[in-house]
């Protein structure tokens, strides 16, 4: 078969295919892609151009190049030659963790995550670092908690992303921080990961293009982003011993190509690589990863940063690529395993002894000092002691749990001529709510992705187990925000007689919920770092003791039974289960939902806001519908068995049906699709359009999406997501969405040449509302090399 190919060293150049994207075919060809944008590669001068920033700036010879990216490898150069050995030794690694007292700290290091003095004598800025998958985790500065970053995936709003990534840089900023520690985007192989809430979904394209989003909005700031955890790092159990066994097709397709996307469009300060090994070797010492792919490969000119407590050696992560070890700590001080430091008087003494070359070193503290400089945290750094604009944080938090909550189902009432949703105030006279705490707040996540509550816990009386010996005291004890969806329902229907029930007594709420108009049952699932889920059933006490004192599906079972209306509220940061599904009439996916969220609630069940939010992962309808049956807590090694089907390509592929499928959700209107074409151009990619329309009552978005089947020759899974575009319309409207899908989008991994492929053959595409939507257009194309 022919086939043509993206070489991963090439030069850019208009008008014939190079690196690993393809080159965009015109500029008004460029303004149509969404968010499938190819990339520039980018080149540095060699070491004896001039220092003149103008000259350089405006050389031919340096026309395709950042300007800013030249100055800042001039300006880092110069800085390293002046730095000593000792002064080198002391950028590389961090010095503890101020947030839980490991390590000593002057009050400049603040109360985050690592901390790295700067140098005085050359003003390098020290960098202080905090986590912040949804907002910044400190605790008394009143920071936002935003919705999960698995909720903002379910926008599928890259604009929306920059906001998001914007804001908490603006409060890390505010709060005297430089780096943010965010950025998680393993994608969700095995949903039952502990840490599922803080990452973007289960497509490679849909996380990457949403990360890249996000971490430019947060380097617009002037404030470091990280993208991790580099790679492979699927789930929480055994993190820092597990073993991902998975080939490099597997790799470069699925988890890598999101890593690709991220690195390349958003240019992140750091890449944090991962605790686990990968094919054998760790992933903070394995130099495919780090150098091959990561650096030469992708052209990565920021800094490869440990996971706290994920270097296990000084020279082999050295030689590997890893340019940051944390969190470290001063000699001497007494932590768990793991903790180093290997950066600093060891990695003193193996450039002493030519273990580690000093080219080496040097290429560490150059790294780190260009990206100071690129982002503008060297010249500007932030000053400590600012207050947060609260106003503006819960504005942003309102807008993206309103904008990314799911309405999964929406049946019809028996006896009613409407659908459940949305409520209509004046019809109603009577509403139960039950369970979920809904009277007092709404959930969120743990560990290092969790945002501290601003008011305090809206649950108490939670008891914390003793952490596990030589372990870091993760709380197993959930947050909860004060925003209570009972009381934005009560304003909602001030006419109406609303009454709670805590979800104890699930007799007590069904006899209530009969003689109700409507009954709305709220249900949680907790999550944390360092924990994964045992099963995707709704929590019970048994898999959840301290967080949960009841049957959660045997409360949704016992109130639909006799509620003439059931509408159920999830709250969770992953997929649930639900054997109750066609006994209820509706269920709105709400994640976690932020600071703001019993508002955004409200909003949505009401009608207020329309819903348009649509998964980044699949609902499964069973535990034994995933690729493993079960995590193991015993056998370190994690077989990627399934290889290329991953998320939706699994359930496609092995024809099992979901719950509800990747892309799925609906709108209290209907939208429909027509007048598909699709186009190709002898560089491989394919234009393709088709008009949307309102076909409904009210304004809604609607997330149009594009999914494309290789030609079958090809052993690719059934469908791959290539573009998709969100579109807000008026009753009636229309509008015709263009689409560019770059060749690269279309490009299968070739284990032989190392490189991306594209072959000829036969493309069908599909535009959808979702990976299963039984009313798709489709059109196939013919991709040749005729012309080239």
């Amino acid at each position: 078969m022919n086939h043509w190919y993206f070489r991963p060293a090439a030069v850019l150049a208009c008008g014939a295919i190079a690196t690993t994207a393809a080159c965009t075919p015109s500029d008004d060809a460029q303004d149509e892609v969404h968010h499938i944008e190819p990339d520039a590669t980018e080149d540095v001068p060699s070491q004896n151009e001039t220092d003149d920033p103008d000259v350089v700036a405006h050389r031919p010879e340096v026309a395709l190049i950042d300007a800013p990216d030249v100055i800042a490898d001039r300006r880092a150069a110069a800085l390293v030659a002046r730095l000593t050995t000792d002064e080198k030794i002391a950028l590389v690694h961090g010095t503890g963790v101020p947030k839980i007292g490991f390590g000593t700290f002057p009050p400049e290091a603040l109360k985050g995550a690592g901390y790295i003095p700067g140098i005085p004598r050359l003003g390098i800025p020290q960098v202080t670092s905090a986590d912040s998958a949804s907002g910044v985790n400190i605790d008394d500065v009143r920071a936002t908690p935003l919705p999960a970053p698995v909720a903002l995936a379910a926008s599928w709003d890259t604009e929306l992303a920059k906001e998001y990534g914007k804001r908490i840089a603006i409060e890390l900023r505010t709060l005297g921080y430089t780096q943010a520690l965010g950025g998680g985007l393993n994608l969700a192989r095995e949903p039952r990961s502990g840490r599922t809430f803080e990452y973007m979904g289960e497509d490679p394209v849909l996380g990457g293009e949403m990360l890249a989003s996000r971490t430019i909005g947060t380097q617009s700031q002037k404030v470091l982003a990280t993208v991790k955890h580099y790679a492979m790092n699927g789930h929480e159990t055994n993190r820092a011993a597990s073993d991902s066994q998975v080939d490099e097709r597997t790799m470069r397709e699925t988890e890598l190509l999101a890593f690709e996307i991220a690195v390349k469009r958003g240019k992140p300060a750091s890449v944090m690589c991962a605790y686990n090994k990968v094919n054998g070797t760790y992933a903070c010492e394995n130099p495919y990863l780090l150098t091959d792919v990561l650096k030469k490969e992708w052209g990565f000119k920021g800094v490869v940063q440990s996971d706290w407590a994920a270097t296990h050696s000084t020279v082999p992560a050295a030689l590997a690529g890893l340019d940051e070890e944390q969190p470290s700590v001063p000699e001497g001080v007494t932590v768990p395993p793991g903790f180093g430091p290997f950066f600093s008087t060891e990695l003193r003494a193996a450039v002493d002894r030519g273990e580690v070359p000093m080219s080496r070193l040097n290429d560490m503290v150059h790294r780190k000092l260009r990206t100071l400089i690129r982002i503008g945290v060297f010249d500007a750094p932030p000053t400590p002691g600012g207050a947060i604009d609260e106003e503006a944080g819960q504005a942003l938090a309102l807008a993206v749990a309103q904008q990314s909550s799911v309405l999964l189902k929406n049946a019809t009432v028996p006896g009613m001529a409407q659908k459940a949703l949305p409520l209509t105030a004046a019809n109603l006279s009577s509403i139960v709510v039950v369970g979920g705490h809904a009277d007092v707040g709404v959930l969120s996540g743990g560990g290092s992705g969790a945002v501290p509550p601003p008011d305090g816990n809206a649950v108490s009386g939670c008891q914390e187990p003793a952490p596990e010996p030589g372990t870091l005291p993760i709380p197993r004890c959930a947050t909860w925000y004060k925003s209570a969806p009972l009381a934005a329902i009560q304003a909602k229907a001030p006419q109406a007689t609303v009454t709670y029930f805590d979800g104890t007594d699930a007799e007590a709420a069904a006899s209530a919920a009969e003689n109700a108009d409507v009954a709305i049952v709220f249900a949680t699932q907790w999550e944390t770092e360092a924990l994964d889920l045992p099963t995707l059933s709704l929590p019970d006490p048994t898999t959840d003791p301290i967080n949960q004192s009841y049957d959660q599906n045997m409360l949704i079972e016992t109130v639909a039974s006799k509620a003439k209306r059931t509408v159920v509220v999830l709250e969770t940061g992953s997929p649930v289960t639900m054997p109750w599904i066609d006994h209820v009439h509706a269920v709105l996916e709400a994640w976690y939902p932020g600071v703001r969220g019993g508002q955004a609630i409200a909003d949505l069940l009401f009608g207020d806001v329309n819903p348009s939010g649509k998964l980044p992962i699949t609902f499964p309808k069973r535990d034994a519908d995933l690729p493993q049956a079960t995590i193991s807590s015993s056998d370190p090694i994690v077989r990627y068995t399934e290889g290329l089907l991953m998320g939706y390509r699994w359930y496609d592929a092995k024809r099992i049906e979901p719950l509800f499928p990747f892309g799925h959700g609906l709108s209290y209107t209907t939208f429909g699709y027509s007048g598909m074409v699709a186009t190709a151009n002898a560089m491989g990619n394919v234009t393709i359009s088709f008009t949307v329309t309102n076909e409904g009552p009210v304004a809604g978005a609607e997330t149009a999406q594009v999914y494309a089947t290789l030609p079958k020759d090809l052993k690719q899974p059934p469908l791959r997501l290539v573009a998709w575009k969100k579109e807000w319309l008026a009753p009636g409207e229309s509008r015709t969405l263009r689409f560019v899908v770059p060749a690269q989008r279309l490009a299968t991994w070739d284990v032989t040449t190392h490189a991306w492929k594209v072959n000829e053959g036969l493309y069908r595409f599909m535009a959808a509302s979702s990976s299963r939507d039984p009313h798709a257009l489709t059109k196939s194309v013919m991709l040749t090399r005729a012309g080239r």
